[in-house]
């Protein structure tokens, strides 16, 4: 991996990574486009790399919802499933599905559709939830058993958490608001998790890639996340539920097939 490589998958995951489209699953993508070979330090590097576009979120929500103690109960019930999962099959996922071109193009079809098919039936009424500080406990765990499924490359955690939101009666910013903060705990354990197991072993060169990819999903992920809060309050998600399909089709028929 060059350094424009590195800028170039930063952009991807600070652009894909609160939208419904699969950050992990982009950055596969995206790598094979590149032709970089699924290292371990690849595999690495874009997982550590959304700690940056986490801090984007940090820092936009620091003085509201942040210091809500209501929240971020919920975000740890939430929360519990994934780490669960995540933990026991944190060795499947690194070896077998991180990096596997066809699970990604097949998680990112299937979750297309579902995006659609949700929109089609979906109807925000005005008795929805808004506030998610007033979420319930077990719909707040029911969310995190929707985000344990995101731990397959292309499922997209944030289209999970969201559609999981939304089937349970939430409005759609309200939904992508606790998808955004509940990615803080998330991400920080799964790169955390990682870290521990690498040792920290990089080389110097591949930890000034780290810096960069860092930062570069950090800025990229500030304009992303406003403009898509603004676009989620007057708008639906089949647009991106669309998008997954034909990138999906598009990738396999032009880039594999």
């Amino acid at each position: 991996m060059n350094l424009l490589q590195a800028l170039i998958l930063s952009a991807v995951e600070g652009i894909s990574e609160f939208l419904p489209i699969s950050s992990t699953g982009h950055m596969i993508l995206a790598a094979d486009i590149l032709k970089i070979s699924q290292s371990n330090f690849v595999k690495d590097f874009e997982i550590i790399i959304q700690l940056g576009a986490i801090l984007a979120i940090v820092v936009l929500y620091w003085s509201s919802l942040f210091k809500s103690v209501e929240v971020w109960k919920r975000i740890i019930v939430a929360f519990i499933p994934t780490g669960i999962i995540g933990l026991l099959l944190f060795k499947i996922v690194k070896n077998y599905l991180l990096g596997n071109l066809y699970v990604t193009l097949v998680s990112l079809f299937i979750g297309g559709v579902a995006l659609i098919v949700l929109e089609l039936i979906y109807k925000e009424k005005e008795h929805h939830l808004e506030d998610i500080a007033k979420l319930s406990f077990p719909k707040a765990f029911v969310i995190g058993l929707f985000q344990s499924i995101a731990i397959i490359p292309g499922v997209s955690r944030s289209a999970a958490t969201i559609v999981g939101a939304l089937f349970l009666g939430t409005k759609r910013k309200a939904a992508a608001e606790f998808s955004f903060i509940l990615a803080v705990p998330t991400m920080l354990a799964a790169t955390g998790l990682d870290l521990i197991k690498t040792k920290f072993v990089y080389t110097p060169t591949e930890w000034f890639m780290l810096v960069v990819g860092f930062f570069g999903a950090f800025v990229v992920a500030l304009i992303s996340v406003k403009l898509f809060l603004k676009y989620v309050q007057r708008n639906n998600f089949i647009i991106f539920g669309a998008y997954r399909v034909i990138a999906s089709i598009l990738f396999y028929l032009i880039v594999i097939k």
